[in-house]
């Protein structure tokens, strides 16, 4: 398995994040892809980060530049996480105020479509 992989649904991009813990060492990784998908006009992206069971803030940081070139170019990114991450990440709840938080890719789906 890849540490990042791309797939869709309909007109939902899906960036699964596919490491235990999401470090400044891949920060410039993420930051690269999303980037990238919001050149190519992606405009509803979900980061799927639930086999993430640490995120430094770093990462989150770099998530957060990404979240907001999205919004700039009318788009939007969600994420997917775990609340185990939530609780053992003190750095997170500022995170969780500026992006969309699901529990699951599918529900993630689901808000955009309604």
């Amino acid at each position: 398995m890849l540490d990042f992989e791309k797939e869709s649904s309909g007109d939902v991009l899906i960036e699964r994040v596919n490491l235990t813990r999401a470090t400044t060492a891949e920060a410039g990784i993420i930051k690269k892809r999303l980037l990238e998908d919001i050149h190519v006009s992606k405009k509803k992206i979900i980061v799927d980060m639930s086999k993430c069971l640490f995120i430094d803030e770093i990462f989150l940081g770099a998530l957060v530049v990404s979240f907001r070139r999205s919004r700039e170019a009318g788009g939007k990114i969600k994420v997917v996480i775990t609340p185990k991450v939530v609780e053992k990440t003190p750095t997170i709840t500022g995170f969780l105020k500026v992006v969309e938080s699901y529990s699951s890719v599918e529900a993630a789906i689901q808000s955009f479509r309604s």
